[in-house]
């Protein structure tokens, strides 16, 4: 035992007195891959002066190329084998011409722009280094793969990026076997990567685990979960920390981005990845579990300490949840990444590993690295100018009617706060913030905190606005029932993006929320018909204390209705729908936006010589009774209309006539949802048609439940 002590304590010396960081040093246990004191004390001082930043490139010329630039070695490369022969300069060549590559298909089609532009040679440097798809690389949300996307045989397809059949805006399963993981929301990567990492291991396979994750994604708890459990299984992994100090995705508020929630890389310590320090740690920890008791806790706490020492504080975090730290490493450096990656990956006693690499969104393209979202998501734009050609619509979004109309509330009520999550471009709560920056909260990635921070403020008597957009409420919904709902909290849930949202595809549709949060006992459920409906509802969501309440609204802009005065609206009767027209035979019944896709319906069948009956639900729960049963009676025909799943408001109007009897007549009633299944990305008129939704398809239903099919027929060609 003496003799194991005093072994470990003078490689302990060693490490402390700076030998074993001279690679000259003789040294039997240990062979030198990598030469940390000559690589990393100039450029570490200098990534210090630059507060962890990193130069722009090009900015100073202040433009950019009008042609597409050639790109003669990114033409040789179809997928990730043909890198493999590079140099490092020809690697990082290979940066340059993807970067312009990505930016002038991006140019093209639109997208996620400066999050793939920050990652260009950290994705050049995971392909040159691992042998993908064999070795796992995941992606968290996924966003930023465009150059992922090139280099592994989809660069043919990048014009059809985000469009109707193309190539998806994230990861995808089914798109390429380089994707092993599909994403699209954040925060998962670790989880899954771990998953397989547990599975290789299980199945006695010896290849490589690399979840890539960005500062933003580590704000929501999941990200914690996975490297607390990840410590405790100790499986080989590689976690790659994305720093870009970019937690709001897109900018939190109007006058740029805000500092990252947390400030996890405030305290982050310098490079090191050394080979000998690892395997120490590994022998040392190999020979104390062997003695057991009071010297393995004595080695942890040396090894601790000198990782303390060597790297200071800002490791401790990863380090407490198990996982070795390393960084922070400049992640537009291709030679360092390179070199560390290689390290990691010849290590064979690893656990898991943390790389802290440090980025810029948006680098290399001079008008993204100025802008302050840098150029997070675009529309289609001119690469020598940056400017964006963005269509001038009459309307203004439903998301910023929303904010303007949060705002007028909030001028009259000084208990109304708002809460998103790092969303408040996204939400239009950047307008709220400037207005009230002492009352609108980001909390970061973390929606189910922010839901559950709502509830606590609610307990004090304030009127909390929770929005988050349709596809990541399902990440709070234990919080929405638990803490909210079970206990009637007047949390009122803002849930844009209702319905399908286009190029985004499935990971954003706002398909179900109708229906989970319908059957919540407490719970209020509305959708407002027109931009004027929604300002109704905000007022009316206000004016709810008893209870917990919920809207949902679409992307895109409003249909070009009169506005309330002021913009404040009007409290609604809770539970309580309109007529709209006056019709005969047949009532369309329609919840949220899809009442504008009636409307349209009914003047297709009237130019046929039938009027129908529409009329506007507003509340999913509490149901209008009188109006169902009105409308029930006095027709031959009810169909229910919505821009969403199975379970939704339909089966809320059906349940409701079942036990009322309105089925037990000659009464025909017909759900139009959206289809058991998940609508791929695409173009908004596109999907509708798909899902069967388009005013031409409830135009046809009517006909032929009538028995016209000639006009039903006629109508849907």
């Amino acid at each position: 035992m003496a003799l194991c002590a005093s072994s470990f304590s003078a490689h302990f010396n060693r490490i402390l007195s700076g030998d074993i960081f001279k690679p000259n040093s003789p040294s039997p246990q240990f062979s030198w891959n990598f030469d940390l004191q000559s690589q990393s004390k100039q450029k570490l001082h200098q990534m210090k002066r630059k507060a962890f930043g990193v130069c722009a490139s090009l900015a100073d010329s202040g433009e950019y190329h009008s042609e597409r630039p050639a790109t003669p070695l990114l033409d040789t490369i179809n997928y990730p084998i043909h890198m493999k022969n590079l140099s490092v300069k020809e690697l990082k060549q290979l940066a340059d011409e993807l970067r312009s590559d990505v930016i002038f298909n991006v140019s093209k089609t639109g997208g996620h722009l400066g999050s793939s532009l920050g990652v260009v040679e950290l994705t050049v440097a995971l392909h040159y280094v691992f042998n993908a798809p064999q070795d796992k690389i995941l992606w968290d949300v996924g966003h930023q793969t465009y150059p992922h996307k090139i280099l592994t045989g989809r660069r043919h397809k990048m014009s059809t990026l985000r469009q109707t059949n193309g190539l998806s805006g994230f990861t995808k399963r089914s798109e390429s076997e380089y994707d092993c993981f599909g994403a699209g929301h954040s925060s998962n990567s670790i989880s899954a990567a771990l998953g397989m990492a547990t599975g290789r291991d299980l199945k006695r396979r010896k290849n490589r685990v690399v979840a890539v994750i960005g500062d933003g994604a580590m704000t929501a708890g999941q990200a914690y979960e996975a490297m607390n459990n990840a410590g405790y299984l100790d499986s080989d992994m590689i976690v790659i920390l994305n720093d870009n100090k970019q937690v709001s995705l897109p900018t939190a508020t109007l006058d740029g981005p805000i500092p990252p929630v947390g400030a996890l890389s405030s305290a982050l310590s310098r490079l090191q990845s050394n080979k000998p320090l690892r395997e120490l740690r590994e022998a040392a920890k190999g020979v104390t579990k062997q003695l057991g008791g009071p010297m393995h806790e004595l080695a942890a706490k040396v090894d601790e300490y000198a990782r303390g020492m060597i790297s200071g504080s800002g490791s401790t975090l990863f380090e407490e949840l198990g996982l070795y730290y390393i960084g922070p490493v400049d992640g537009h450096n291709i030679d360092d990444l390179v070199s560390i990656l290689k390290e990691v990956k010849s290590t064979q006693t690893a656990g898991p590993v943390l790389i802290h690499v440090v980025t810029e969104k948006g680098r290399g393209y001079p008008y993204a690295e100025k802008a302050a979202d840098k150029y997070h998501g675009v529309a289609k734009f001119d690469p020598a100018t940056g400017k964006q050609f963005k269509a001038r619509a009459p309307t203004q979004s439903y998301t910023t009617y929303f904010a303007e109309a949060l705002i007028a509330e909030a001028e009259a009520d000084k208990d109304i706060v708002a809460i998103h999550a790092a969303m408040g471009g996204g939400t239009g709560l950047n307008l709220f913030q400037r207005r009230f920056p002492t009352r609108c909260f980001d909390v970061g990635i973390a929606e189910q905190h922010g839901v559950t921070f709502a509830a606590g403020l609610a307990c004090e008597g304030l009127k909390p606005f929770c929005a988050i957009y349709s596809s990541f409420m399902q990440r709070a919904y234990d919080q929405v029932v638990h803490d909210v709902d079970l206990q009637k909290l007047p949390v009122r849930f803002a849930m844009d993006r209702g319905g399908l949202v286009g190029a985004d595809g499935p990971t954003h549709c706002g398909s179900f929320d109708v229906t989970f949060m319908a059957c919540l006992p407490n719970m209020v459920v509305m959708a407002p018909a027109d931009e004027a409906e929604l300002f109704h509802m905000v007022s009316t969501a206000a004016s709810i204390n008893d209870r917990p309440c919920c809207f949902r609204y679409p992307r895109g802009n409003g249909v070009g209705v009169q506005l309330p005065p002021g913009n404040k609206g009007i409290a609604l009767e809770i539970g309580k729908g309109r007529i709209l027209i006056e019709g005969k035979r047949v009532a369309l019944l329609g919840y949220g936006t899809a009442v504008q896709s009636c409307l349209a319906a009914a003047a297709l069948v009237e130019a046929c010589g039938l009027r129908l009956t529409v009329a506007d639900a507003r509340f999913c729960k509490p149901l209008d009774h009188a109006l169902i049963r009105g409308l029930a009676k006095s027709h031959e025909v009810l169909i229910t209309v919505e821009e969403g799943s199975i379970g939704g408001f339909g089966s809320h109007v059906a349940q409701f006539m079942a036990l009322d009897g309105l089925l037990d007549g000659n009464l025909k009633w017909r759900p139009m949802v959206l289809p058991d299944r998940y609508i791929e990305h695409g173009s908004p008129a596109d999907q509708l048609a798909e899902a069967g939704l388009t005013p031409a398809h409830i135009a046809a239903t009517v006909f032929n439940i009538l028995g016209r099919t000639r006009e039903a027929l006629e109508v849907i060609s």
